[in-house]
């Protein structure tokens, strides 16, 4: 698909707005919100075709809102949710001291020691491993972990890494359902929905494993064939390998090159090894029992979801106070989190001025006000949404719409587990439908300089991502008999 000069986009940029103000007019919004629905629009076409410098249209948006009064400043402040950007600030400082301290090296070292020269199993073990860590970390870090680790198995072995990567995308995307930290999308149901950590265990883990094994037999399948050509690399460089140099052995072979400033003994002997396995223990299990601790402590929902990010968080920083400077200026994600404030921002501009509620009784009357057919209906306008636009993007313009349907007394629980699985299956589809996607995408051109196109992974992204969605709606659908009321 050739690219686009940036004329061309601009022009695509004012008629597509040009486009949505006259839309919204013809559906008699008034003037409010068809000012807010165009620059929502404006943002989200400027962001998808100039994607380095959506930070700067989601900061010219929001400029205007509050120009022409659409929005005040405390309601701007309220909208930006930052609950949820407290959360993710402190989870990545967590994080970014795990990986400082090479927590997530030496763990990853010492389990591929165990698996061998075996190519499917090695897929398998390393997309479930993905998986994991996307569910008890994050995504976005999981992603840049067993990407590090598959392009330089890939670049000694001399293979394509694109289709290695893709099945560890996948498993990512997938995995990062499962709690209510593994993804963005996840921590802004959770505070927007109200749903605890349990709640997650409980409604999104099961489908989530489903839709992995799922996953993984779709993926072994459709990439066979570079399979077996890995087997082959691997056998041949093993034999090669033992020839050449007796004592060279496999954790030699895959040690991490994403910490050339640290050698082995320095991380091995880390004075702060046992204190990052506690930091980590702990805080998962700390988040794990949020819920039955705000019960005993009788405090508001999501406090100690909240609570426990910031404490562990303060933890890390006071570990090691010489690092801490350094762990909040290079781990934490400003630019991405500054970009999702605003994108709250300009969502909650939406539901403020009353769009939000139009929509929502658009779904209501499409829907026929059915619990089956808000699903249908819902679904996959938020999947197209997911792809096309990014997966935050969409569950944050959703959240609301949900919201809104709440207070028409409509049962809207079915409704978010189904926005979840929408945004994080459906961030499979295209190579921008989830920041997984993007980050990985991003590596493959700088360390290996292969390019993947948007046809390409669409090809692949529908395979994984059609059957998994469906198969988690359907696992919704038969639940809602036993769903809380």
């Amino acid at each position: 698909m050739p690219a686009l000069d940036n004329r061309t986009r601009m022009i695509f940029i004012v008629l597509l707005t040009v486009s949505t103000a006259i839309i919204s007019f013809l559906a008699g919004l008034n003037l409010k919100q068809i000012i807010a629905i165009t620059l929502f629009g404006f943002k989200t076409y400027a962001t998808l075709l100039f994607w380095r410098f959506r930070l700067g249209f989601a900061f010219l948006a929001i400029s205007i809102l509050l120009a022409v009064g659409v929005i005040d400043i405390p309601h701007t402040i309220e909208f930006a949710s930052f609950d949820v950007i407290l959360f993710l600030i402190s989870m990545m400082t967590v994080t970014g001291f795990l990986e400082e301290d090479g927590f997530f090296e030496r763990l990853m070292n010492k389990m591929i020691n165990a698996i061998g020269f075996q190519a499917k199993r090695l897929m398998i073990f390393m997309m479930l491993t993905a998986s994991l860590f996307a569910a008890l970390v994050d995504e976005v870090t999981s992603i840049l972990f067993m990407t590090a680790m598959m392009l330089q198995i890939t670049g000694k072995h001399r293979l394509n890494p694109i289709p290695f990567v893709m099945m560890l995308v996948f498993a990512t995307n997938i995995g990062s359902s499962a709690t209510v930290i593994g993804n963005p999308v996840g921590v802004l149901i959770a505070f927007k929905g109200g749903f605890s950590f349990s709640d997650f265990i409980r409604w999104a883990t099961p489908i989530s494993i489903l839709a992995l094994i799922l996953t993984i037999f779709i993926s072994m399948k459709i990439f066979s064939g570079d399979i077996r050509e890995m087997n082959e690399a691997l056998s041949l460089g093993s034999e090669a390998s033992l020839g050449e140099e007796k004592e060279t052995t496999l954790s030699k072979i895959y040690s991490m090159e994403a910490s050339l400033d640290k050698n082995i003994e320095e991380v091995e002997s880390y004075k702060h090894k046992t204190v990052s396995w506690v930091l980590f223990i702990g805080t998962i299990l700390l988040l794990a029992l949020h819920h039955p601790l705000e019960e005993l402590f009788h405090l508001e929902r999501n406090t100690l979801l909240l609570g426990t990010a910031m404490a562990s968080a303060a933890a890390a920083l006071l570990i090691d106070l010489e690092r801490g400077r350094e762990i909040i200026e290079r781990r934490v994600d400003w630019r991405t989190l500054i970009y999702f404030a605003l994108l709250f921002a300009s969502v909650g501009t939406l539901q403020y001025v009353g769009v939000t509620g139009r929509l929502a009784e658009a779904l209501l009357y499409v829907s026929g006000g059915s619990e089956v057919g808000l699903l249908l209906s819902f679904t996959p306008i938020a999947a197209v949404l997911s792809a096309f636009m990014d997966n935050v993007l969409a569950v944050a313009m959703f959240a609301p719409i949900i919201q809104s349907l709440g207070a028409e007394g409509v049962y809207t629980f079915p409704l978010w587990w189904s926005i979840l699985f929408t945004g994080t299956f459906f961030g499979n589809l295209t190579l921008i439908g989830s920041t997984a996607n993007i980050v990985a995408a991003g590596m493959l051109e700088r360390e290996r300089r292969a390019r993947i196109t948007f046809l390409e992974w669409i090809k692949k992204g529908a395979i994984v991502s059609i059957p998994t969605l469906a198969m988690a709606i359907l696992l919704i659908y038969l639940q809602i008999p036993i769903m809380p009321k």
